[in-house]
Order: structure tokens, then sequence, then C-alpha cells
């Protein structure tokens, strides 16, 4: 139904703390007698007369201006006036509910950073929750010119100020400036701490403050993605499940014949370590046993290197005639 007065009934009444309105002020020339101020919950009512405070109403239902709420009013401040020609009044509804606002930086942030003589140009984004937290504040600082306020009105505000902030705390809590997402949590409490110091001057309390994600230049993602995919590639493993998502995602008819292709590589690499190895042994065993070798010494060796048969001690083989010495 919205925010309205009833006229037939002299009902005054804030219908629904519509979601993101942190108060709204209901006016009107004059409370006429029978009227009644309804309270719902979450919701506070405050009794204005010439601008000023009368008194705060915290608890919900149906109340009696002329029996209920005039007698404790006069029983506060000697408010005293009848209901000859209507009370000139007003009534402020305060929600008392926490709200929840999304935020982002207006402009790109230029956070210094190496080899970057202009900084590194980051967006940051996330949530803040508010509520309102000292009632005659709110009613000096705001609800004397304004009807409503909303948590636009306050983002408007966070806003304006959140470079410098952002700034100042990064400079603080930032150990990377290439992974800020890693320090968000300090930052953002930080930040969160001086917001609310900034926000109680007009009456309204940050009660939390997340950032969810640090935007880098493309350029800069470009590299992080790169570097991440080097160090993925070194891993032998990871580059097996790289391959198949990549077979995956060009469609089931490559898929079977890049896996395939991918094992047989690998297994003639294997077949070729396996081969050298072999190799190795068996001249580290002729070499030892001294078969196949010339002597070295002037002596001829024990067989001949190449058919293998006994020398006795001949300077060239007997069956091949091949010198020995």
């Amino acid at each position: 139904m919205g925010l309205f007065q009833n006229q037939l009934l002299n009902v005054i009444e804030w219908d629904e703390a519509k979601p993101g309105v942190l108060f709204w002020k209901w006016s009107n020339d004059e409370i006429k007698k029978g009227s009644r101020l309804i309270i719902r919950p979450g919701q506070d009512a405050i009794f204005l007369y010439n601008g000023k405070v009368e008194g705060i109403f915290t608890d919900e239902g149906s109340y009696n201006i002329e029996t209920e709420i005039i007698p404790f009013l006069s029983t506060l401040k000697g408010f005293k006036f009848g209901f000859n020609s209507g009370i000139r009044a007003e009534v402020v509804f305060i929600n008392t509910k926490e709200l929840l606002c999304k935020w982002g930086t207006k402009n790109a942030i230029n956070v210094p950073a190496p080899g970057l003589p202009g900084g590194m140009p980051i967006r940051a984004f996330g949530t803040f929750n508010c509520r309102v937290a000292d009632h005659s504040i709110v009613i000096d600082k705001l609800a004397g010119t304004m009807q409503t306020y909303t948590v636009d009105d306050i983002k408007e505000r966070i806003t304006a100020s959140l470079d410098q902030l952002f700034m100042s705390w990064i400079a603080k809590e930032g150990k990377d400036m290439f992974n800020l997402q890693a320090d968000a949590r300090n930052i953002a409490k930080g930040v969160e701490s001086e917001l609310d110091m900034e926000m109680r001057k007009i009456g309204i309390g940050i009660t939390d403050f997340t950032i969810e994600s640090f935007n880098y230049p493309e350029e800069i993602r470009k590299m992080q993605e790169k570097a991440a995919g080097q160090a993925m590639v070194g891993d032998l493993n990871k580059y097996t499940q790289m391959a198949a998502a990549d077979g995956m995602a060009k469609g089931g008819n490559n898929m079977a014949g890049d896996m395939m292709g991918m094992q047989m590589g690998m297994m003639m690499g294997q077949q070729m370590v396996n081969n050298m190895m072999n190799q190795g042994m068996m001249n580290s065993g002729m070499q030892q046993s001294g078969q196949g070798q010339p002597a070295g010494n002037g002596t001829a060796p024990k067989f001949c290197p190449e058919c293998g048969t006994p020398t006795n001690g001949a300077k060239f083989c007997g069956n091949c005639g091949t010198k020995l010495v």
C-alpha cells in the first residue's frame, strides 16, 4: 500500500517499512481529535512539535493520540494544548532493521605499484550493511530537511569517500598489489571502521563492509592467466587434465584422438628413456668384464671384440683375423 495517512480514520502510520528506506516523515497541517498512531514491528515513531523532538516511541501497537500520546508527552516536557483546532505536528517513522546495499567504486583507483609510474588502476565491488544508530542526530541532521532517507543516499555519500579510504588501507594492508583479494578482509575492516566513524556524524551506523572482488586492467589479468597456465603445465598431471579439458571443449569427436595422441607421446618418451638406460647398463657391464675392448697396455684381450672367440694371448684372432693388440 505504501506510505499514507488514512484521512477517514485519522490514522498516522507508515504502512510498510519499505526495503532501502531508513526513515520517512509523516507531516500534515494538523492532527485532530480521535487520531491514532500505529507503530509496526521494526519501526520506531518520533513525535515532533515545532521542529523539536517531544517523544520517541519504540513499542509496536496502536495508540490514541488524545488519551495515550498527549498525556505521556505532557508528563515529559509540560506539553500542553487542546484539540479545539487540532495539533500541527510531525511524526518521523524510523526503520530499525539493518539494511544491505551493494557498492562499487565510481572510477578506477590508481594504486601505487612497482614499475608503474602512474599506478595500477583498480576497481572494487562489494556490499555494506547500515542502520539508524542515533535517533536524535538523524532528526537534527537529516529529518529537518528531508522527507525520506534511503540506502541510496548513504551509498552516494559513501562512494564519494571510498577512493581515498581504499588508497590508505591498501597501502596499510595490501601485501601483494597483484593479489589484493588475499588481503580483502583486513582492507575491508579498516575501511568499515572509518566509514562508520564518518556516518555516525549523521546518526547512521555502518555495521558491516565487505569487498567481494578487485578488478584489474585487462593486461594484468592476461599476465596472471598466463603465469597460472605456465605453472600448471609444469606439473604433468595437471597438464594431462588441461589437455583432456581442452579436448572436451573442442568436441567429443576430437577428444579421443587427442587423448590417444598424448598417451602415445608419453609412451614413446618413456620407451626412449628405457632404451637409453639399458644401453648405458650394457656398456657399463662390458667395461667391467673387459669383453670387446682392447687391453690398452700392449697385451691382447681374452676374447675377440668382433666374433668373441677366445684369443689365448695371440695378437690376431684365429677365427676372423682381427688385430687384437
